[in-house]
């Protein structure tokens, strides 16, 4: 990848070609960026260029006169004469791939697109006068057709013919872009993602037209094996890569236009330690949720929509013991846990209904599959009882939950459809509340408390929690309430450890929380570096560290 705008601009003439245009209309040169740092998203309107992965490159185009950012994706463009040359090449290879055997990977149609786009070209120095291949259709259809390109054209015929059979068609520069959270688009032209530096932003993107559209989301919707039409028109799944994608075709259900929003998936997971330096959580929580998932506690992460529950799932799974099985029942895959014995299943809803399996059935296996911990990817319904059945039976629960507060997610259990009752609300141990929020015009995701569930007390009338953890929005910091008055760590955990001292369980809390800041000091902040010196920890103690308390 190229270190500097100029190489970049020799490797990619359309790159120069862009910032030609931009200086032509008074434009400043975006400064070039390699890797971007997240305090860039404290400048007002930058004007930044990064590279995502030859030959496609992101130009976040601030303007201050009109008080706009936009992101714009910088992908090679074809003339029309190179259009011509272009739908010619797919007639050409769209002739010859019944021919060919059919591939059973996507490697194996990368293969044989590549193969057939070679028999289908001519590579020249030159081409005369734009020749647009007089006679084509008639040596098509006798198999002797090819079309003469010169290289840079076949580089641009290459990157389009991969990106519209392969790829992802209109958003492919957005697939490839790791610092973008979610991708919404709303009719042909409204395209819009949010970075995870620079938030909402408007992109330069266009399905070009309605057919464009509907053709583009009828594949996808192949692609996760649930089609959409205008009798089915939504669906919802998980793409190649794990994105997730959620369709709602026909512009009778959506009346701007169809639409889709897609979550993407990050191949590696947000670590713990850079959660902290986000500002998400502090070292003595992750020091605290640690000693709790070491110790086999349950423990809900609730919240609203993009409030990181997720994100805050994966990070802190590495607190488990690595020699746990693990076992996810997801709709959608996205929990990632890295213990190396790992059961994991996904609902299918497609099919005769009697091949229908849904998280209720899943969760019912797992009792039966003896793990150490069950993770549930959403609770919603009739599934929450069978949770609260394993953590009965002994089998620690982890799962994400829609409740904005520790009250909201109890009335929720208690209420129709789950139904828990008030009386088994104490097999949860702990609920982690979750929320994006706004502060000071920045959008950031914060933990907002962590409450221990003490259990249901009649004379209380109800369900009592402690609040442990607090988040305070004015200082931006989270104070530990807790201490020294936690019921979770001193009746469940010291009880379990044996202590004489329940208070010298705080002693752990606060060895483990050491730990985390001396990796923030040491900028240990790689998901499989944080991870290594967990299990390190978890294996040598501090013998195992890498660094010095």
């Amino acid at each position: 990848m190229a270190e500097n705008l100029s190489e970049a601009c020799e490797k990619n003439p359309h790159l120069q070609t862009y910032l030609d245009e931009l200086e032509e209309k008074g434009k400043v040169i975006p400064e070039f960026k390699v890797q971007l740092s997240r305090d860039l998203g404290s400048l007002e309107y930058p004007s930044i260029i990064y590279p995502v992965g030859d030959p496609i490159f992101i130009h976040i185009m601030g303007d201050a006169k009109e008080a706009t950012m936009e992101y714009v994706a910088i992908e090679p463009w074809l003339t029309d004469s190179e259009l011509i040359k272009y739908d010619q090449v797919m007639d050409s290879i769209l002739t010859k791939a019944p021919q060919e055997p059919v591939p059973e990977s996507e490697e194996d149609l990368e293969k044989m697109i590549l193969k057939l786009l070679d028999l289908s070209t001519e590579i020249t120095e030159e081409v005369d006068g734009d020749d647009e291949n007089p006679g084509f259709l008639d040596n098509l259809l006798k198999g002797t057709s090819t079309i003469k390109i010169t290289q840079d054209q076949y580089d641009k015929i290459l990157y389009y013919t991969r990106r519209n059979i392969i790829g992802s068609g209109p958003i492919e520069p957005l697939i490839h872009d790791p610092y973008l959270e979610d991708i919404h688009s709303i009719g042909v032209s409204n395209v819009f993602i949010v970075h995870k530096i620079f938030d909402m932003l408007k992109t330069n993107l266009t399905f070009s037209n309605k057919t464009r559209l509907e053709d583009w989301l009828r594949s996808m919707s192949e692609r996760i094996g649930r089609p959409v039409s205008e009798s089915t028109p939504i669906a919802d799944g998980a793409l190649p890569d794990g994105s997730r994608i959620n369709i709602i075709f026909s512009e009778d259900v959506s009346r701007k236009g169809s639409s889709f929003t897609m979550r993407k998936f990050s191949d590696v997971p947000v670590s713990i330690i850079e959660l902290i330096n986000w500002g998400a959580l502090d070292c003595t929580m992750a020091g605290y949720l640690w000693m709790c998932l070491e110790n086999g506690m349950c423990i809900f992460y609730s919240g609203e929509t993009a409030s990181g529950k997720t994100t805050m799932l994966n990070a802190t799974l590495p607190f488990i013991n690595q020699k746990y099985k693990m076992f996810t029942a997801e709709d959608t895959a996205e929990v990632a846990p890295p213990q190396p014995v790992w059961q994991q299943l996904i609902t299918r809803e497609q099919g005769p209904p009697e091949s229908h399996v849904d998280i209720f059935t899943l969760l019912k296996a797992a009792l039966r599959s003896r793990p150490n911990y069950i993770i549930v990817g959403e609770i919603r319904g009739a599934e929450g009882a069978v949770a609260f059945q394993g953590m009965q039976t002994g089998h620690p629960v982890l799962a994400t939950f829609h409740a904005s507060a520790v009250k909201k997610m109890i009335q929720r259990l208690t209420g129709d459809p789950i139904n828990i009752p008030n009386t088994f609300i104490d097999n949860l141990n702990i609920a982690m509340i979750l929320q994006a929020v706004y502060r000071k015009g920045k959008f950031l995701r914060r933990c907002l408390s962590i409450e221990e569930i003490e259990g249901y007390y009649e004379e209380a009338g109800g369900v009592v929690t402690r609040a442990v953890f607090e988040w305070d929005p004015a200082s931006d910091v989270h104070h530990f309430r807790g201490l020294n008055n936690s019921f979770i760590l001193e009746n469940k955990i010291a009880d379990k450890l044996g202590y004489e001292d329940k208070r010298k369980i705080y002693d752990d809390v606060f060895q483990r929380a050491k730990i985390l800041e001396r990796m923030k000091e040491e900028k240990i902040e790689d998901y499989y570096a944080v991870l290594k010196v967990i299990w390190d920890y978890q294996i040598k103690g501090i013998d195992g560290l890498p660094f010095i308390l």
